[in-house]
């Protein structure tokens, strides 16, 4: 699938710390009731959790779960506790456990301490348990059980089913979760439920990260550390604008010289207001600039799940706490935005004329995306907006910026996300889009748009947007800087159709690669009906076509089933219903949950082959774990073949731990013979983001396929020290890029040479992601095929409408 692989949901926050007061035009003060958002648990829920505490930057010495009682009743604990498991369990991965003691009251808390960190200067408020717990600041499951005894379910459906369990709260990337994990935990925020402690059973909408604000059964605490400075709120006859200006508070740097302190009546206008989700709020921008570019005008006012009483075009003045916000939690490498938090807010006017917003356009952004400091964090660094793009952003961070006329780069998806370019003549693909060229060169004018307003459009890449497209400048652990849009231009269509192959002659093999993201039989039919079109129509019923991510009978219900043949069937019999051959399939069943992907789909590399035009040489003996070797015939017309067909190449080594092992089959077409070779390599996955403080970024998941790589430029390598004529073809999605080290790796030795470099290099795509268009599939040969005829068919990788998110490809052999 995609190199950095999104949630179900894209939520941030829910925590509501103060009620926001306007004050009137004629000076009134007007209260506002907080507005119910979800219905309430009946009782005890896992109201917060905080893996932080002693960390680096933390302000409290421990880890701390707070439990929440909704209910009339105190709630009795008696026979209960808390218990924590990582948040990448493997089978032997046990949960830890703190038992628990006395009650929750009515409408109160309780505070379970745990492990103290080495760090921190301030203690928790007295503490109604206390366990040793060593929480992740960024990834885990906490379970609020009716035992004391261990839990032992180790999947999300497992634990889904165990009675015992009354609430589960998993966070960050944590595999066992209600739903989709929360997100924004780090050494310095919690997760934690909004007031009325409502709890849908998602654990990304009913927890986001917020200030940790620990309290226990007494009512201690939960003001932020120790209990101590309260949010400072005006009178309603102090409204005169503090000393301190937004400009002041975002400094001109990434991190405010305010962080953790409070400001009193922070002056400016309401650009945007977001009234919706977990992460509600307010813009505001000063009126009054200074004149330093470094320095943004604007912020962003957090209230939760607060909906805020304010309406663009408001003059207010806001006292509240600064913080740094980092979404997806500091661990993750993004960056952080600077925001006000737990805020008091008097409207002073209303109907006032915006600051105009700064136009952005081809000219605006800098060529250089990023500074370069090798292995550093470039957060301490002093903003030069002027030199990088990063830094631009950092410096208009919240503002109002206005898009002319603009080309799509990103198709719009379902999170509403489109992507543009500003800087329409760097690296255009002959469709539309920006083509990847390398590390280096990650394409500066790329932004994500997406509605604050609801507003939805439906863009390929290569369409335009007319007219301007304004809003305000937020960041997102996804994609980076977004324009989060109160006005949205008007798509015109670029035209843009899907490629169909050139069929092969019948003295040619065709041989084709297709990712079809992680099809399983309870899949609608029309995905079926979409894939097998691909195959028949647009690839022209390749003669062979390696697949990957077919998963098991069931998908991703994890009950053990590892088989596929339903899939399969069901796919086959979709091609067939187009006007396709009747293909044969060979694959091997992996062992559970050893090969990666979505937990329980067992995902998996499988062959499909027209019979009426090539034949596949079975060969026993390959299973999961036996590695496939290449054998000598021994005779004077000695020949090479394969100890098992199909085979896995060294299932057993450490390069594919939790990864898909390749699929070996061994081919005769027209007397040939010709090995071939399917992949899919470990995703990019853990990578730092591109867009996020290390500078250039760590890639952490490259290690995994160097060593993928290496195992099979081995194999390769074997084959043709035994028979140089050997026919390879190696081929899938190598989640890595034509200049990568991977593919240097894979092709060393000159044993392959990577078909996309044959292709003009604004052609070298076959996936689009962050607005970048690039390569992750590829088909390599042996040298003894010589004149390939190869195409990357673009089919879905640049629309908004899509079978799969990779496009397939497809090379002919004669």
């Amino acid at each position: 699938m995609s190199p950095s692989i999104p949630p179900a949901l894209r939520g941030r926050r829910a925590r509501i710390v103060a009620i926001t007061l306007p004050i009137g035009i004629a000076g009134s003060l007007i209260a506002l009731p907080l507005t119910a958002q979800a219905t309430p648990s009946a009782d005890a829920v896992i109201a917060e959790v905080y893996g932080g505490g002693g960390n680096s930057g933390a302000t409290f010495t421990n880890d701390f779960i707070e439990l929440g009682n909704s209910g009339t009743g105190a709630f009795d604990l008696s026979g209960w506790s808390v218990q924590y498991l990582s948040g990448s369990p493997t089978a032997t991965t046990k949960w830890s456990v703190t038992p628990l003691a006395g009650a929750i009251p009515a409408g109160g808390s309780y505070l379970v301490e745990e492990a103290k960190g080495a760090g921190g200067d301030t203690p928790l408020p007295t503490p109604d348990a206390t366990g040793t717990l060593a929480l992740s600041a960024s990834s885990g499951t906490v379970a609020l059980v009716h035992s004391t005894t261990a839990l032992t379910c180790l999947t999300a459906d497992d634990c889904a089913a165990d009675a015992a369990i009354k609430d589960l709260v998993g966070f960050g990337t944590a595999a066992v979760r209600e739903t989709t994990p929360a997100t924004g935990a780090d050494n310095t925020h919690s997760v934690t439920r909004d007031a009325a402690l409502r709890d849908t059973d998602n654990n990304s909408v009913d927890l986001s990260g917020a200030t940790p604000t620990p309290r226990n059964s007494a009512g201690t605490g939960g003001e932020g550390p120790g209990g101590g400075e309260p949010t400072p709120t005006p009178t309603p006859t102090d409204t005169t604008p503090g000393d301190v200006r937004i400009h002041d508070i975002q400094g001109a740097g990434r991190i405010s010289p305010y962080v953790g302190k409070s400001v009193t009546n922070v002056p400016g206008v309401v650009t945007a207001v977001r009234s919706t989700g977990t992460s509600r709020g307010f813009w505001i921008q000063d009126t009054k600039p200074d004149k330093n570019a470094a320095t943004s005008e604007a912020v962003f006012v957090f209230t939760g799940s607060t909906t805020p009483q304010v309406r663009v075009g408001d003059s207010v003045v806001v006292s509240a706490k600064v913080v740094q916000y980092y979404p997806g939690g500091q661990s993750s490498g993004a960056q952080s935005i600077t925001e006000l938090s737990g805020p008091t807010t008097a409207v002073l006017s209303s109907g006032n004329k915006l600051p105009a917003a700064e136009v952005v356009n081809a000219k605006t952004l800098p060529d250089t995306y990023a500074p370069k400091v090798k292995g550093l964090n470039i957060e301490p660094l002093a903003l030069k907006p002027d030199k990088f793009t990063l830094d631009w952003f950092a410096s208009r961070e919240g503002m109002l910026l206005q898009i002319g006329e603009s080309r799509v780069v990103g198709a719009s998806n379902s999170y509403g996300e489109t992507w543009i370019t500003t800087k329409p003549k760097q690296n255009p693909t002959p469709r539309g889009g920006t083509v990847y060229t390398g590390y280096d060169d990650p394409n500066s004018g790329r932004l994500k748009l997406i509605s604050l307003t609801g507003d939805s459009i439906s863009a390929n890449v290569g369409d335009t947007l007319t007219g301007d497209s304004t809003g305000v400048l937020d960041y997102s652990n996804y994609g980076g800087y977004t324009l989060q849009t109160t006005t949205l231009g008007k798509v015109t269509s670029g035209g843009l159709t899907p490629q169909v192959a050139k069929k092969g002659a019948d003295d040619e093999l065709s041989v084709a690669t297709y990712n079809v993201e992680n099809l399983a039989p309870t899949n609608a039919q029309s995905k079926f009906d979409r894939l097998a079109d691909g195959i028949v129509t647009h690839l022209a019923s390749p003669d062979v076509v390696s697949l990957e991510e077919i998963q098991d009978n069931n998908g991703s219900k994890d009950d053990g089933t590892v088989a596929a043949d339903q899939t399969l069937a069901k796919f086959i019999a979709a091609i067939k219903a187009k006007g396709g051959p009747a293909y044969e399939y060979r694959s091997i069943d992996p062992q559970d949950k050893a090969d990666g992907g979505e937990p329980g789909g067992n995902i998996r590399n499988v062959f499909l082959f027209n019979p009426k035009r090539v034949s596949f040489i079975d060969r026993p003996g390959g299973d999961a774990t036996t590695a496939v070797k290449v054998v000598t015939s021994g005779d004077k017309n000695q020949y090479v073949s394969l100890s098992a067909s199909p085979g896995r190449i060294a299932p057993a080594s450490d390069a594919w731990k939790s990864s898909r092992k390749p699929l070996v089959g061994e081919f005769d077409f027209r007397g040939q013979r010709i090995f071939i070779v399917g992949n899919h390599f470990n995703s990019k996955g853990g990578d730092q983001p591109g867009h996020g403080v290390f500078q250039p970024p760590t890639l952490g998941s490259e290690t995994q396929r160097l060593a993928q790589a290496k195992e099979v430029n081995g194999f390769v390598s074997d084959l043709i020290s035994k028979d140089k004529k050997a026919k390879v073809v190696v081929l899938g999605d190598l989640n890595d890029y034509q200049f990568s080290k991977p593919l240097d790796k894979l092709t060393k030795g000159g044993v392959l040479t990577d078909l996309v470099n044959t292709l003009p290099v604004n052609q070298r795509y076959s996936y689009v992601y962050d607005g970048n268009s690039q390569t992750l599939d590829h088909i390599l040969v042996s040298p003894a095929i010589k004149k390939p005829g190869y195409e990357i068919v673009h089919i879905n990788a640049e629309f908004a409408d899509q079978a799969s998110d990779h496009d397939p490809q497809v090379v002919r052999i004669k």
